[in-house]
């Protein structure tokens, strides 16, 4: 998880016990796959659905796929002639159902029949959070296994956590992303071991407490 601390921090004192880092976060976004599940042979005719809604986009010379937008869950998706179908733009994993009813629906409207019964795979969910304290990532990049920071290629640090399995970005000013869940359960769980392992390396630090340290340097 974290390589074993052997010598006090450089960078950053560790923030006070009793200034425990209380995460906030939300899901930004949810990808979801479909497969339709088409006979042998079978393809949907993606000129047929593209003609029938003005809000479609189909550029088969640009992408292969037609994308529909529909507003009630809101969310885009893209249609394949294979019957598979990628989902972006929800809030909600348990959204995506009613996205399918909604896009067969318009299917059968442009005289696309689809008999089977859809799968539906949830395959990322992307959220967005602030540990309201800032993180030393310099220190970070050396102590924390499977870590990564370039900062003059990238200003965060990219951590790829094994269990659960995540990859966060994670800023200076202590706001993250975390990509790579499959559910919210295992966004907070993710989110709470990161917390964990900030802690125990004493990578967090306030504003006050970078200042100040600035001064014992110059002294």
């Amino acid at each position: 998880m974290a390589k074993k601390r052997t010598a006090r921090p450089l960078g950053g004192k560790p923030a006070p016990e009793q200034a425990e880092i209380a995460p906030d976060w939300k899901v930004e976004n949810v990808v979801a796959t479909v497969t339709l599940g088409l006979e042998p042979g079978e393809k949907i005719d993606l000129n047929t659905i593209a003609r029938k809604f003005s809000d479609c986009e189909y550029n088969p010379e640009r992408f292969p796929g037609l994308i529909m937008r529909i507003d009630d869950p809101k969310a885009t998706i893209l249609i394949f002639s294979t019957g598979k179908m990628v989902i972006t733009g929800l809030r909600e994993s348990a959204e995506a159902g009613a996205v399918v009813t909604n896009v067969i629906k318009n299917m059968k409207q442009a005289k696309v029949d689809i008999k089977a019964e859809p799968e539906i795979t949830i395959q990322n969910l992307v959220a967005s959070g602030n540990l309201h304290v800032r993180i030393d990532l310099n220190e970070a990049s050396v102590l924390m296994t499977n870590a990564m920071y370039e900062p003059e290629v990238f200003p965060g640090l990219i951590y790829r956590m094994a269990d659960p399995k995540a990859v966060f970005l994670v800023f200076s000013t202590g706001r993250i992303v975390c990509t790579g869940a499959k559910t919210k359960e295992m966004v907070g769980e993710a989110i709470a071991k990161l917390v964990q392992v900030v802690k125990e390396l004493g990578l967090a630090f306030t504003a006050g407490q970078e200042e100040d340290e600035g001064k014992e340097d110059f002294i």
